[in-house]
């Protein structure tokens, strides 16, 4: 009987430790604190070529698949900073030293009761003088109460042509 208390205890004890409090983050995450304000110009689709020594980084926000408003603000991290930010379909760019970067993607506030997957992360490796793409997919299906945000690279062509039908964002943190 003793034995057997003392296992139940021990268990008890094992799981009713507390979660931390710090929320997880990948290393290009800044702190989940830092939040932006952003626009967005239907009328501007501005680009750039990397001078010699740099990279440029495009992240292009991606709401086709969000059935719900208000869209998502999302966060874009490059190595443990945020760098700005996109609002619906948006993109905005930033230059980069050559090199491995890890790269974040979070929404700065839930816009779905009970969202589950509000990040995503990827890391890659920059060549100096040459342009990146990186599509973050906000999800939200309705029907199935499905959130998902996914970071991936994409071809430079697609990466020019969703500029050129989306916004360009400008951030600043709040």
């Amino acid at each position: 009987m003793k034995t057997a208390f003392i296992l139940i205890f021990c268990a008890a004890s094992t799981l009713a430790q507390t979660a931390p409090t710090a929320q997880a983050t990948a290393p290009g995450c800044g702190p989940t604190n830092l939040k932006f304000s952003v626009r967005t110009d239907k009328s501007q689709h501005p680009s750039t070529q990397p001078n010699r020594d740099k990279a440029v980084i495009y992240f292009l926000e991606d709401d086709g698949s969000f059935e719900s408003h208000p869209q998502p603000t999302t966060r874009l991290g490059v190595d443990g900073n945020w760098v700005g930010a996109n609002h619906g379909n948006s993109y905005f760019y930033v230059s980069i030293d050559p090199g491995e970067h890890h790269l974040c993607a979070s929404w700065q506030s839930f816009v779905v009761l009970g969202a589950h997957e509000t990040s995503a992360a990827a890391h890659f490796t920059a060549e100096p003088g040459q342009s990146y793409y990186f599509r973050v997919r906000n999800t939200w299906l309705r029907e199935h109460g499905v959130t998902r945000v996914e970071l991936t690279p994409i071809d430079r062509d697609e990466g020019q042509l969703l500029a050129s039908k989306f916004a360009y964002s400008s951030s600043q943190p709040k």
